[in-house]
């Protein structure tokens, strides 16, 4: 269902106006300011552009996993990428990676450090 917009009257805009003009906090824009700001508030239709370097996939994780990130709260995906980036900066390759998950010290080097 598509959400009505409700214009305020005449009467209700002139209110406004004279509310917001007499706010010394938040005083109009001049024609300078606007110029100065108009070509950064003008974009495309749709998401923004990301940072190119990421790519957006489908992983599936356990529940229990994904709520132990979630909780970290804001920024829980990227905290996951760094995580990921850190194991891969340790180990350099998938099969040492295999290999140190087999024995159970995936990152424990850097555990050990920081306990």
């Amino acid at each position: 269902m598509k959400k009505k917009i409700i214009r305020p009257t005449a009467r209700e805009n002139i209110a406004i106006t004279k509310a917001a003009l007499s706010d010394p906090d938040s005083l109009p824009l001049t024609d300078k300011d606007w110029n100065e700001i108009k070509h950064r508030t003008v974009r495309g239709r749709g998401r923004p552009p990301g940072s190119g370097t990421k790519e957006q996939i489908t992983l599936r994780i356990d529940k229990d996993t994904l709520d132990f990130y979630k909780s970290k709260g804001e920024g829980w995906q990227t905290f996951i990428n760094q995580i990921l980036g850190e194991v891969k900066r340790e180990s350099k390759t998938i099969s040492t990676i295999e290999k140190r998950l087999n024995k159970g010290v995936l990152i424990a080097n850097k555990l050990k450090v920081a306990a």
